[in-house]
């Protein structure tokens, strides 16, 4: 809510000059405004006022160094400001990595404001899930497709409902064979040893025999790759209940420990020689690239069950519905078994931004799972020329016009999106919507991804 003021009172209440305020709206930072709460360009005598809300807002993030960010147009509390990366990516929303995802404290805006519980929302990008564990939190119904089978499983993984004590003696069970198999290979003496009786060597080699899959060797260390594939043997061979969040907690771990510098794990471009130091600017000293996957596998297990166990607490009984499928065509009618869907959140694709399935490349490789990267909206690989652009404006508006046979007749729709293009109304007319209204906001402190001054906006769409 606007508090709108004088500049002299603006000046007085956060201890600023008159000369101070103005310097601030000539360069942008905060906005002009009339008595009557309307963003001007020109004020007559006496009638210039600025917000003190988004005043103190600027000012607070000047002194978090945070100044690159904000600027006047943009919503001062979506910003998020200050919020801590712990917060960001709070309980199982850091169970897996994922690029291109929001945080929840977004989600909740929106979904607090514009929903209410019992309520049924959809995401049909909803790529590591964050829209619908918030959703639980706030006893809202989330339904969320996705193209990819991996995304899918990181959902399915998240949003289980779990024997914590059950999940934590599985997942430890898991790290300590992992672990005495990786000493018996390294130790050829093999003495008091769990696996003394068998040919830990020889299975070993086994494994690396039965690897057909050239990225591993190529992206991973010897011994990394040993205790991953002996790994996946236990989750394969072993009785686990589990099962998938054991494959979720190793894809992690094998994210981090490929042969690639320590300042990027997000888009490596080619891997690291074995033992060799390199010049890591995250470090800011010589370092070596990982040699070892158990390292991360005993970081990433007690994290695992601290955060499905936080959640457990969180959640309500609303429903998680978690789908595979192509939001173009997908049928969601006995899901819904007769029920409409109230609205939408989504994160829709960037045009020309991100290779989906080639972020989790790895994960696709040690699981043997089926790819669709031919019906990726906007790919990366597609770049952003104007026949990608039109394609990209095809797909969204085909999911849309699907999905509205799903919806309310006054269902809300939040697409965020980084529209520099200029795609969206385009694509709110193609879908039989109308832009009710746009909330611009700055992204700041992007995991994996720098902090450098980045917008976007959340088109709300209604039903024409």
């Amino acid at each position: 809510m606007k508090h709108l003021v004088t500049l002299s009172e603006a000046a007085s209440a956060v201890n600023k000059t008159t000369h101070n305020i103005r310097d601030y709206i000539q360069r942008g930072r905060i906005s002009k405004y009339n008595p009557h709460g309307e963003i001007i360009t020109h004020a007559k005598n006496g009638e210039l006022r600025v917000d003190l809300n988004e005043l103190r807002t600027f000012l607070h993030v000047v002194t978090q160094g945070d100044a690159q960010h904000h600027h006047e147009g943009l919503n001062a509390e979506l910003g998020f400001y200050g919020l801590a990366e712990r917060e960001r990516t709070k309980h199982v929303n850091r169970l897996h990595p994922y690029l291109g995802k929001f945080i929840p404290q977004l989600v909740e805006w929106f979904l607090s404001r514009y929903f209410k519980p019992d309520d049924m929302v959809l995401d049909p990008f909803m790529g590591s899930g964050t829209m619908l564990i918030q959703a639980s939190e706030m006893g809202i119904h989330a339904l969320g497709v996705d193209i990819s089978e991996f995304c899918y499983r990181i959902v399915q993984a998240k949003t289980q409902k779990y024997d914590v004590q059950k999940a934590r003696q599985e997942i430890l069970k898991a790290e300590n064979l992992t672990l005495q198999f990786s000493r018996d290979w390294q130790n050829s003496s093999q003495q008091l040893s769990l696996f003394a009786h068998e040919d830990v060597h020889g299975f070993a080699n086994q494994l690396i025999e039965n690897c057909d899959s050239e990225y591993m060797k190529m992206w991973f260390s010897p011994r990394t790759l040993i205790e991953i594939l002996y790994y996946r043997h236990l989750i394969e061979t072993g009785e686990f209940d589990y099962k998938d969040l054991l494959r979720v907690l190793l894809s992690r771990a094998m994210r981090s420990s490929r042969l690639v510098p320590h300042y990027d794990l997000a888009t490596p471009k080619y891997p690291l020689p074995v033992g060799v130091e390199y010049w890591c600017r995250k470090h800011n000293r010589m370092c070596l690239p990982i040699d070892n996957c158990i390292t991360k596998i005993h970081a990433y297990s007690e994290d695992t069950v601290r955060r499905i166990e936080t959640f457990d607490k969180l959640r309500t009984f609303s429903q998680i519905h978690a789908l595979h499928g192509d939001s173009r065509t997908i049928d969601l009618t006995s899901v819904l078994n007769g029920r409409k869907i109230a609205g939408i959140f989504s994160s829709p694709p960037y045009v020309g931004q991100i290779d989906y399935h080639d972020q989790h490349n790895y994960a696709y490789e040690l699981f043997g799972i089926p790819r669709n990267d031919e019906l990726e909206i906007g790919p990366k690989s597609n770049g952003k020329s104007k026949r990608a652009q039109q394609a990209y404006i095809e797909g969204i508006s085909g999911v849309l016009r699907h999905m509205r046979q799903y919806l309310m007749d006054d269902a809300n729709i939040f697409l965020v999106a980084n529209d520099k293009l200029g795609l969206y109304p385009q694509i709110a007319h193609e879908s039989g919507l109308r832009i009710a209204e746009e909330f611009h906001r700055a992204v700041t402190k992007r995991t994996e991804q720098g902090n450098d001054p980045y917008q976007e906006t959340i088109f709300w769409m209604k039903v024409e």
